[in-house]
């Protein structure tokens, strides 16, 4: 199964993460198939930015959500249709 999920990059207690799509084998930080966005909780409000047409590419396609970017795209207002 395909899934967009989150990837951490960055320092040791300075994360940052990207969006990505991937297969759900794939270890967390390992192989993507493609970036769909960037979230960094550390800056006030947390940045969030997606390229909204390749994320509804990718669910039209079946890739599944995973709570936790779900729950980050909810809270920062980003709706999708999919």
């Amino acid at each position: 199964m395909v899934k967009i999920r989150l990837a951490r990059f960055g320092a040791r207690h300075r994360p940052f993460y990207r969006i990505v799509v991937a297969d759900s084998r794939a270890p967390r930080d390992g192989r993507f198939i493609e970036k769909v966005g960037i979230y960094d909780p550390l800056q006030d409000p947390p940045l969030v930015q997606v390229d909204r047409e390749k994320l509804e590419e990718w669910l039209r396609k079946g890739a599944q959500l995973t709570d936790t970017v779900a729950g980050i795209l909810k809270k920062a207002g980003i709706s999708i249709e999919g």
